[in-house]
Order: C-alpha cells, then structure tokens, then sequence
C-alpha cells in the first residue's frame, strides 16, 4: 500500500494506491497534522464486509473502472473503433510529487491507454484544482472522462445543486443522499441558466457561519454531467465532466475540465470566501486593484432597438450626472449594406455600422461621450447569426444544426470549430473596435446549440483570447440571455458577468445571494432598472434597487430621463457611496448572513483586513411577528470594538416611532455581541433594503 498527501491551510487530500489498482482518496477534510501516519488512516477507513457483499469493496478509485466489478457509476467510458466496450487494468503507476502538485501516471500497458491525474493545491486561495487526462496510442472513443473522482462525506444528509431559468438564475435545490445515482447534464451547449455547475456538499447542522461544508465547481463553458452517488455500501461518490458530445469521434487524447473544490470548517461563508478569492487570485483577467469597476449605463432597457444619436447623447449626459462613468450601447447599431437592425429578426453576422442610423458612423456618439467624462462600451453577439442576414445568405454552411432547425429568437449559431468562421468574426470585430476609442465589450450568446458540441467551447475561447490579444485595452463582459454562461471557463477571458436579465430588485438580491458563494462582488454586474419593471411588472422604490446594484458592480439600465427629482436624488447619493467604498468592497469577501426571519435576506461585504464592513439587509416580505427579529453580524472579531452606523434610517417605515438606538448615531459594540446578540434594526415596510457600516476601532 502506497500512500500520499497534498495540503492547503485547512485541508489535506490523502491518496492511497492498493496494489494493481487505481489510486483513490481515503481522506478530504480539514488539515491533519504532518505527523499523521497515513497508512493507519488508510487502514482506518476500511469497511466491513458481512453477507450478501463481495469478498471485498470495489475502490471508488479517481476513475472507477469497468470490470473491476465495481456496482456504481464508472469514472470513464471507452470503446474500441468497432464498438467494443473496453475495460483498461491499469496496473503500471508513477507519481511525480511536487510540494504543491501530485501527478499520478496510470497506464495499461496491454491496451496502451494511459490516464493521467493532477492535483494542484493552491495555498494561497486554500482550493484544490484537479484535472484527469487519458490518452491512447491508436485511436478510440472516449465517451466520458470525469475529472478526478472525490468521496462525499457520509456526515451529511443533502446535497446543495444550482438550478434556474431565465431571469431567475442561481437558485439552490436541497436533495436528500438516498441510495443510487442522481445525474444532471446540461446538454445545451453552454453552462446554461438551469444546471450552474457547482455542488455543495453540507454536513448536518451546516449554515452559513458554522459547520463543515465540500464546494465543487467545475471550470467550463460547454455544458456539464454531474454524478451524484450513494452505493448500497453507504459511501458516496461525486463526479463532474464534459456533457455527452453529440460528435463522438475516434481521438487519442481526452482532457477533462479543471475541477476547483474546497472545504471549509466554517460554514458556507467559508467555501465563498475560497472561491471568491480564488476567481480574484487565479481565473480573472483584470482585477478590481488595476481598475476601478466603472459605473454603467447600459441603454438596453430605456430604447432597446430604437436608436437616434442625438437622443442617445441626451440620455448620456443625463446619466453622466446620476453618476455613470461608462455608456454601454446594446443591441441594434448595426447591419449590412442593404438592411439594418430593427429588431431581433435579422443582421445577427453583419457587424457593420448601421449608417441608417449613424450616417456618420459611432465616432459623433463616442466622442460626445468621450467629452462629457464617460468611457464608451459596445454590444456583440459574435456566436450567432439570423437566418435574415447578408452573413447566412452567403455562407449557410457556417450555421451549426440542420437549416430546418428550430431557431431560438429567430437566430441560430455559427460554427466556431471551423476556423474561417473565427477569422471571419475575429476580422469584423477587431476592425469595429480598432477604429473606435471603445473600452469595453458585452458578449451576449442568446440561444443554445443545436446539439452540445465540445470544440464550439473551445472555438469561443480561441476568438475571445485572439480578440483579447488584439485589444488589450478593452474589457469584456460574458452575457448568455443573462446567466447562462457563467462559469470560472468563461472567467478566464471576461471581468464581469452579466448575472440575469432581470433587473428586479428581489429576484436580483436572491440570485446575487447564492451566486456569492462562487462569485466576487466585483466580478457580478447588477443594474438599476427602470421604475416599472420589464420582466417582472414589478415597481420597487429607488432605494431598493439602487443598493442592491450598488452591493455589486454597479450601473443604470432605465431612461434616467424618467426619474422623479427624489428618485434622482436617492440614485445621486448611492451611486456616491459606491464609488467611495468600491476600492475596499471589490477586493472584499461577500458573506451571507442567518437570518431567524425568513422576512429577511442578508449579507455582509468585509474588508480584506477584516477592519470595515457593509451589511445589506433586504426586507423582502412582511414579517410574521409585529418586528423582524435582530440580524446577526458574521466574520467579525468577537473581541474588538466596532463602531456601526445605520447609513439609510430615512428608509424606515413612516409608523416608525420607537426609540431605536441605532436610527439616532453610531454606536460602538464588540463583535461579539453583533455576531451572538445582532443588530435591532427599525422597522420597514417589504422592498426596503437597510445598510449598516461597521469599522473595527483599533
């Protein structure tokens, strides 16, 4: 018996190989210590045997095999080019150990395939990133290849996925470990707004501040399978992979996403401080530190297709003083020689300037910009064409799927594997922004594939990072109908996501609130929309919405030209105060709150150095008592001395006439009491969002 381990601050990962088998992991948990003998551990965790069993447990090794008679699902498929089924021996194992990476060689010598396993520690985020590679020396299909196969804990009764739709991304499904395997693949071509790919592994009595917690995320833009297991044995397994390519092809070498997990003894809030600083440290781009997150104005919502330059600067300008410092211009300014875009029918291909409606071009718009102190931004939605389209007249074969498909919002998709399609698109746009002082880029990616296709994933990386390379000025923003592509893949070419189409304020704060235990704060675009709602019919006060964008990557999506002088008002002064705290809440950690009232949905952003901190409390709905219950604080030092200031108390209700102390001035209170007593806040009425400044008195 062979075994090794891997450390990062709180975790370790012990690997054990039996003789003739696959190595597998007999410990994930909180950090053991280095005098630890891991061959009683291993022993330790042996299970019994007893009637009905087999004389001994097949190992839920890092890819269970077929043919090893183990009863559960396998962690790789292969095939013969004649169809046969194949079932490697793996019989031959070298490990490289580095002090911070494991790479575990497997091989087959009779088959000549090879598997390779790797596990990076990343000390500094306190994430595991692991990545299975197989390979063959003549050609086979490789239907699945998870990445390497993790235990689950057996101290936990339910499981945490992600669904959603459109407009309502990001929400959490509790699933009880019952025996047999539970599958969810995304087979639309793209991460996809229902199935997040991301897993929360709680153990009994986990909340958000307390407990021991498993995080998965799997670091891809093409859609995923996520197995789920409880063997008849009691253990457990998790897998994550590629979704079912519908093109299986004879290859030779097969790679499998970068899977990130991470445990945290501390609750939820632990795995997001982890995966937030993460994202920050390794996965984005361009962080907050290099470069303020600009305020928005995106016109999408106040003019959608209907553009007029001489409107377009009147509405800048009055969005320039509300406080934008960045004008996005969206849909619609563009088209072919003989036809612009009027709606969502047609020119989808045509990426020039629509001079029907800019005779002379974007330069007199960019430029008025430019003039009154804004940056200027622009929309694509490169991956797609319309059927009605100079593009799709000329080159119909560059459309994925059949030409009788069922179009989704009367577009299809072009085909990014064939690389005079990329240089077609790459040589349109880098000529648009090339020409143009545009800084900033929103990719939309409006309808699924046809049929889940792994090399149009990796068509869209290439043209993102040659355009990228291209125009390394520019920032990009990763938009699929809203969250639909939205994964640690896509982050590696994108600062900022475009989180949901909804501008609703409360659909919005639920869905920022779970994406946080992934997502920072400063990555997560969130717009104030318009007074009455598009997506929702719903009319919720300026205050609300305007600190719920504010609690992220602010911006506007409404005709400022609409508001009320009070609404103008409140706006102004939010949009003030984001911009004076966004320095220390962008390289910040967002951390959910318990709340004892399900009125309530809150959260804190804390500081890097933990010595300040925002708490945002939404009241959504009526509480079922007379007052909502006070909120406890987390992440805060339960010995220091903190002096908090409710920022908004003109935002209580109207009956509010109680003697709160906090709606009068600071006070000062320990960590302690904050996080065991909680803040008594006044009373407000549902669609009120209260915000709470605290700074630790050194």
């Amino acid at each position: 018996m062979k075994t090794w381990r891997i450390d990062t601050p709180s975790q370790t990962i012990v690997l054990v190989q039996k003789e003739g088998h696959l190595p597998f992991v007999c410990y994930w948990d909180s950090a053991l210590p280095h005098t630890e003998n891991l061959i009683h551990l291993a022993q330790s965790t042996q299970p019994d045997i007893i009637g009905g069993m087999l004389d001994d447990l097949p190992l839920v090794t890092l890819s269970p095999q077929a043919g090893s008679t183990f009863q559960g699902q396998l962690g790789s498929t292969f095939r013969t080019a004649d169809g046969q089924n194949l079932f490697p021996n793996f019989t031959e194992t070298f490990v490289e150990v580095d002090e911070h990476k494991l790479l575990i060689h497997c091989t087959d010598t009779a088959q000549n395939i090879a598997m390779s396993f790797e596990i990076i520690a990343h000390v500094d985020t306190d994430m595991f990133e692991l990545k299975t590679t197989a390979q063959s020396t003549r050609p086979i299909f490789m239907e699945w290849l998870a990445a390497p196969v993790l235990p689950a804990t057996q101290h936990g009764d339910h499981t945490i996925e992600v669904s959603g739709r459109w407009c309502g991304e990001f929400q959490f499904n509790k699933n009880p470990w019952t025996a047999g395997a539970r599958l969810r693949e995304t087979l639309s071509g793209r991460t996809g707004h229902e199935t997040f790919p991301g897993l929360i592994l709680p153990e009994l009595g986990t909340t958000n501040s307390q407990g021991g917690c498993f995080g998965f995320h799997y670091g891809w833009s093409g859609g995923h399978k996520m197995i789920t297991e409880e063997l008849s044995d009691g253990r457990r397994q998790v897998q994550f992979g590629h979704a079912t390519d519908a093109h299986s092809e004879l290859i030779t070498h097969k790679q499998s996403a970068p899977l990130y997990v991470t445990y945290s003894p501390n609750g939820l809030n632990g795995l997001a401080r982890n995966f937030q600083h993460h994202a920050r440290t390794h996965i984005l781009p361009l962080s907050a530190d290099e470069h303020p997150r600009l305020v928005h104005y995106n016109c999408w919502e106040a003019v959608y297709f209907d553009l007029h330059v001489d409107e377009l600067k009147e509405i800048a300008t009055r969005a320039k003083e509300l406080g934008a410092e960045r004008f996005v211009l969206d849909d619609g300014w563009f088209g072919s020689a003989t036809k612009g875009r009027d709606d969502d029918t047609s020119s989808l291909g045509d990426w020039d300037i629509d001079v029907k409606k800019f005779p002379n071009g974007l330069t007199p718009l960019i430029e008025h910009i430019n003039d009154i102190g804004m940056e200027f931004g622009l929309w694509f939605e490169p991956e797609m064409v319309n059927p009605d389209s100079a593009l799709y007249q000329a080159h119909p074969e560059w459309a994925l799927g059949s030409p009788d498909q069922l179009l989704g919002r009367h577009q299809m998709v072009l085909d990014l594997t064939n690389p005079d399609v990329r240089d077609y698109l790459f040589s349109k746009i880098d000529a648009v922004l090339s020409a143009h002082n545009i800084t900033y880029v929103k990719w939309d990616h409006n309808r699924v594939l046809p049929y889940p296709l792994a090399a149009q994933t990796h068509g869209y990386y290439e043209l993102l990072q040659r355009l990228r390379t291209s125009n390394p000025k520019v920032e990009f923003e990763t938009c699929s109908s809203g969250g639909g592509r939205i994964d640690f893949g896509a982050l590696q070419q994108n600062q900022r996501v475009w989180l949901s189409d909804s501008n609703d304020g409360i659909e919005r704060w639920k869905m920022l609130h779970n994406a946080a235990m992934w997502l920072p704060s400063d990555v997560v675009g969130s717009h104030v929309g318009p007074r009455h709602c598009h997506t929702s019919g719903r009319i919720l006060p300026m205050s609300f919405r305007a600190y719920v964008a504010g609690s992220r990557h602010m911006g506007f999506e409404m005709d400022p030209r609409e508001l009320t002088y009070d609404e103008a008002a409140v706006l102004i002064d939010i949009t003030a105060w984001y911009k004076d705290n966004r320095s220390w809440m962008h390289s910040g950690f967002v951390a959910r709150l318990d709340s004892s009232d399900d009125s309530q949905l809150a959260e804190m952003t804390i500081s890097k150095s933990s010595d300040r901190f925002a708490a945002f409390i939404g009241q959504l709905t009526s509480p079922k008592q007379i007052l909502a219950r006070p909120m406890r604080l987390t992440g805060l030092d339960p010995e220091a001395q903190y002096q908090i200031t409710l920022r908004n108390p003109q935002d209580a209700c109207k009956t509010s006439h109680g003697d709160v102390a906090l709606r009068d001035g600071p006070l000062t209170l320990s960590g302690r009491i904050l996080m065991r007593q909680g803040v008594q806040l006044p009373a407000v009425f549902p669609s009120t969002m209260l915000v709470v400044e605290g700074q630790k008195i050194t």
